[in-house]
């Protein structure tokens, strides 16, 4: 099993934009001091449900602060940039890392972003698939042309190659974050491991799960890979010495959150977006997810990795909205947790 940190940057009510970022990267350091797997990144625009803008370009300081954990956007927003902007920018960090980087894309929200970059609505309803296939190819091949219908023009080579590390490589990991059964189908056509949102329980996730095996061999997808596809489960851990305890601390801190970061979301075309309840949303949260003792978060792990066959988790650390208590969050659930997961 293997466990890693979603780090957000969120930034709570009263913080400023700087100490959410700050708390971010000493998240990253101290998980790897304490034995976690990766650190995986999210990226927003405008708003202060998260205030890393670039998640490649966090991706690429962490990497320089680190030396053995894996780093990965979860997720690069694909509507919002050119594929093969994105695709350099995976290469380059894949090689100068050592092949610690993981490219998570999505396909984002309706939002404001698709204005201010120019990329427009039909970038997010319309023109995905293109992008994610040609994203793929530029990973994925030594020369590369288009000839869509958002993306046209000549051969080009690709460089740097994201299969020259010392050892043979094919570039670096590449998953999709899937909330809907199109994506699910896109994601298993392309043989795209999942990352799944913290917000869906076990069931819907192993449902997911199914449907993705059965899309990828419609698709003609090898067994093998379909076997050994690394699909992750993104969830939120809250270690206590009580499930009361790690419950209140969150119900404390994140509605106000919530309501913060999700209420600036903009619409690019003013359509209606209803909001979940915060306090329920975070209610909710702590059900289905590790939070409570380390006893408790082993066995809820564990019972994840068993419902869904996913043994891959990006477990949101930082709910508490301070950063005393996420650094203890991280250091217990190297210490406490993993040890009964090995």
């Amino acid at each position: 099993m293997r466990v890693g940190a979603f780090v957000l940057a969120a930034q709570f009510p009263g913080q400023g934009q700087g100490e959410a970022l700050h708390r971010a990267v000493r998240t990253t350091e101290l998980a790897e001091e304490s034995g976690l797997d990766s650190v995986w990144l999210a990226e927003h625009h405008f708003v202060p449900y998260g205030v890393c803008p670039s998640a490649v370009t966090l991706a690429g300081v962490l990497l320089g602060r680190t030396r053995h954990i894996r780093v990965g956007t979860a997720v690069s927003v694909l509507p919002n940039v050119h594929p093969v902007a994105l695709g350099e920018q995976a290469a380059l960090l894949h090689l100068v890392s050592g092949g610690r980087f993981t490219l998570g894309v999505g396909r984002g929200g309706p939002w404001v972003d698709l204005e201010v970059f120019g990329t427009g609505l039909r970038a997010y309803e319309e023109d995905f698939p293109e992008s994610l296939a040609l994203l793929l190819r530029w990973l994925r091949e030594p020369r590369v042309g288009a000839s869509g219908e958002r993306f046209s023009f000549r051969e080009v080579a690709v460089v740097p190659r994201p299969d020259e590390l010392i050892e043979p490589s094919t570039g670096p990991e590449t998953l999709m974050a899937c909330t809907s059964p199109r994506s699910v189908e896109l994601a298993a056509a392309h043989g795209l491991p999942m990352l799944l949102g913290m917000h869906c329980g076990d069931e819907e996730k192993a449902e997911m799960v199914a449907l993705w095996r059965t899309h990828a061999r419609a698709a003609g997808r090898p067994a093998d890979e379909i076997a050994g596809a690394a699909h992750v489960s993104a969830g939120v851990a809250q270690i206590a010495d009580s499930r009361a305890e790690a419950s209140e601390t969150l119900v404390k801190a994140m509605p106000g959150w919530l309501r913060q970061g999700l209420g600036a979301h903009v619409t690019v075309d003013d359509r209606i977006r209803a909001m979940r309840d915060p306090v329920e949303y975070t209610e909710l949260l702590c059900d289905l997810h590790p939070v409570g003792p380390p006893e408790l978060a082993a066995d809820r792990l564990a019972a994840t990795a068993e419902r869904t066959g996913i043994t891959r988790f990006a477990l949101l650390m930082e709910g508490s909205g301070d950063l005393a208590t996420t650094e203890e969050n991280v250091r217990r659930l190297g210490a406490d947790v993993l040890p009964q997961l090995a």
